[in-house]
């Protein structure tokens, strides 16, 4: 763990004075300061701090949009602002009004309180809101929050423990702490740090009740959020961006080929998978890099060793309805013609020192071999390099797969002038984006995915992320859970589960270990099966080998449901796997049970995470749930043990919403667009309209009944004590009589 911030001799900023108000701006002096409060957007305050000519400065880097417009998708501000003055026992002050949200600021000493009505969900610290510490062009601020002593702060990125991140110290730009910008509060307030340079987010303070923001950037830019956990992610994700669309076909289910497994031995595999009945989507293809430069000019090619014929392999694939995924990395071979021209042309990553191109050790999608990073700051560069992507999707590349989060040394220069962490947190930003220009850019609405697992801002606009290596045991079923849940809390939407890992051992992954792992990824947003033995279906006995087919039926009956909700999230931010202190944050008890999840709105899924068939469940107050495996209800606010053997698992739907199956398939080229759904399950009287996949159903409430449009031809099941009645184009759902 690096050495903390030394920041004893950083200080507090004191004194406070108004200078002026506009329609969404307040602006301030403090100290030698200036400090503007902003109402970006209902319920979201910007405040930015710093010299007053450096807050007016817009600088941009060399070919490419300044980093603050990379970070945010919607810079400008759409709120207003109402501000009065304001007289309290410890001297002036004024509050910034947004509707019932308010951000009340006193002046001395200077201290800020957020409020939701009447009721105050955040306040700084009383002696010591915000701090700095300035040396030359260095500028280090320091932000500090009180926290209750029961309050949990959620968010800040990937975990594998407790989602509460309180007790922790993490930096934003080590990319071994997979840090995300994004923190929340289930008392309705969250807060987002809009910088590339370092972030420090001690929640290990020295006293347990603070929270403390270090910020190393010449000007302090954050924003605050009031509101309920889903207000906050639909804020969050306006500012900094929204998921693109995935399509249909990833949501199928995928094989990855293993670290030592032939492309022909893949392909039987595949062919097994079609033989056995079991669905099947995509192949990932495993590292090293599938196509790259040429060693001495800019064309790009497929990998002869590994691909005689590029066609064949293509072709092959679609033949058994199948799409292609594989790796890819930007950059050049070391020691080739190629890296010397592009190195006298300024379009690799600098060293400092020798003014020579970086060399990057080797790594598996080098094939060991040391390579430079091209400088995709530079507009030329990204550009050959999106291009190049493109060209490989348009000879049958599916989805590109590229993990380019380098843990880039200090004295590196991008020829923007980023270096250190700005460069570390830019880096695998401008590489995802450039890969999904090339995937989706096209494209209206831009539609695609590209799989990597980097982590930096604005990383939900681009679609998806892999999930962690984990070991083949019950401990790592867990791991893969957490990763998911935590990165759902901190705004990425989707994350692409193995079963198991190829890279660990796989003695520990016993029958039913693998069928409950299987079971949890099919109520996930979607997972990958390991090319590798021991992993595969078909190295398993008859009766576990139908336990697949059972749960691989279930995953694409769950298609239309679950592309609905990645859709959903497009437009409100909200992960596919929602965690229970997102999902209800006024239940406490909820909050303890962290390995359950919302798996979009309607339905409630407890994983089996040890051996044997009983399951302890929660189920959140405030509403009632139906037992899918027995039709029963059960109230809110109550824990249960469930049985459930291998062909079921815990889930329950959330009374008032519709679960929407489709047809079962092996592959999702065998849906019919015209008729996606299959079959209608009701939760109680329906009073929401159901997340599917781009059809328009509509529910409507009169008179004690609920009228459906959209139904027609379904198959529905209602819950007991409800009736249906078909009138032309409508369903009316009403009390049996």
């Amino acid at each position: 763990m690096p050495p903390k911030s030394n920041l004893a001799h950083v200080m507090p900023l004191t004194s406070l004075k108004f200078l002026t108000a506009k329609a969404n701006r307040a602006d301030f002096v403090v100290d030698d300061l200036q400090l503007q409060i902003e109402a970006h957007a209902p319920g979201v305050y910007r405040l930015r701090c710093g010299a007053g000519t450096t807050l007016e400065e817009r600088p941009a880097g060399k070919g490419r949009a300044p980093a603050a417009e990379m970070l945010l998708a919607r810079p400008e501000a759409v709120g207003e602002l109402a501000v009065s003055s304001i007289v309290h026992e410890g001297g002036q002050g004024w509050r910034l009004e947004q509707g019932d949200v308010a951000l009340q600021i006193s002046s001395s000493p200077m201290q800020f309180a957020l409020y939701k009505g009447e009721h105050c969900v955040l306040r700084s610290e009383a002696e010591a809101t915000l701090a700095r510490e300035a040396e030359g062009d260095a500028c280090v601020w320091q932000l500090s929050l009180e926290l209750d002593c029961d309050e949990a702060l959620c968010g800040l990125g990937e975990t594998a423990g407790d989602l509460d991140r309180r007790g922790q110290y993490l930096v934003s730009d080590l990319p071994e702490m997979r840090v995300l910008p994004l923190a929340w509060s289930p008392r309705g307030w969250g807060l987002y740090v809009n910088a590339v340079g370092r972030v420090e987010h001690d929640l290990a303070h020295e006293h347990p009740d603070y929270y403390s923001v270090c910020v190393h950037d010449r000007v302090f830019d954050v924003f605050l959020f009031v509101g309920e956990p889903t207000e906050i992610f639909n804020q969050y994700s306006a500012l900094t961006g929204r998921a693109g669309q995935p399509g249909l076909w990833p949501m199928g289910v995928w094989l990855e080929q293993g670290p030592q497994q032939s492309l022909e031995e893949l392909g039987k595999t595949a062919g097994q998978f079609r033989a056995e009945g079991w669905a099947l989507d995509a192949v990932r293809l495993a590292a090293p890099a599938l196509c790259g430069f040429q060693a001495d000019k800019p064309v790009y090619e497929w990998d002869a060793h590994r691909v005689a014929d590029p066609r064949a392999l293509v072709s092959g694939l679609q033949a058994l309805n199948l799409q292609l995924a594989a790796p890819t990395f930007p950059g050049v071979l070391a020691d080739t013609l190629l890296f010397q021209e592009w190195e006298d042309r300024g379009w690799l990553l600098i060293e400092d020192a020798s003014g020579e191109a970086h060399r990057c050790a080797g790594n598996e999608y080098s094939g060991g071999k040391p390579f430079g990073l091209l400088d995709l700051t530079h507009k030329d560069v990204y550009k050959l390099w999106s291009e190049r992507q493109r060209q490989w999707v348009d000879e049958g590349l599916g989805a590109p797969v590229c993990d380019a989060q380098y843990d880039i040394p200090d004295g590196i220069t991008a020829r923007s002038g980023e270096a250190g962490a700005a460069l570390r947190t830019l880096y695998p930003l401008l590489a995802r984006r450039a890969l999904f220009d090339a995937v989706a850019g096209h494209k209206t609405p831009q539609e695609g995915v590209i799989f990597s697992n980097d982590l930096f801002p604005s990383v939900q606009r681009f679609p998806w992320q892999s999930g962690p290596r984990v070991t083949n045991d019950w401990a790592g079923l867990e791991h893969t859970l957490r990763t998911a849940l935590s990165l759902g809390a901190s705004g990425v939407p989707v994350q692409l589960h193995g079963l198991g890992s190829a890279h660990h051992a796989t003695a520990g992954m016993t029958p039913e270990l693998y069928v409950r792992w299987l079971a949890m990824n099919v109520f996930s947003a979607n997972f990958a099966f390991q090319g590798a033995p021991g992993l595969l279906p078909g190295d398993f006995d008859d009766a576990t080998r139908e336990l697949v087919r059972h749960w691989l039926q279930w995953r694409y009956r769950l298609v239309p449901y679950v592309l609905g909700i990645v859709e959903d999230a497009v437009r409100t931010g909200l992960p596919v796997q929602r965690s229970m202190a997102l999902s209800f944050p006024g239940d406490p008890l909820a909050h303890a049970w962290d390995t359950q999840y919302l798996l979009g709105p309607a339905l409630l899924v407890a994983p089996v995470l040890q051996p044997g068939n009983e399951v302890k469940v929660y189920l959140p107050r405030g509403d009632a749930w139906w037992d899918l495996n027995t039709g029963w209800r059960y109230e809110g606010g109550t824990t249960w043990t469930v049985e459930a053997g291998l062909d079921t698992l815990p889930i329950f739907g959330r009374e008032g919403h519709m679960l929407c199956l489709g047809p079962t398939a092996q592959h999702t080229g065998e849906f019919n667009s015209a008729r996606i759904l299959d079959e209608v399950w009701m939760f109680g009287m329906p009073e929401h309209s159901p997340v599917v996949m781009r059809n328009k159903i509509r529910v409507m409430q009169m008179q004690g009944s609920s009228y459906i449009k959209g139904l027609e031809g379904l198959r529905i099941l209602p819950s007991e004590g409800l009736e249906v009645k078909r009138r032309g184009a409508e369903v009316r759902i009403s009390r049996a009589r």
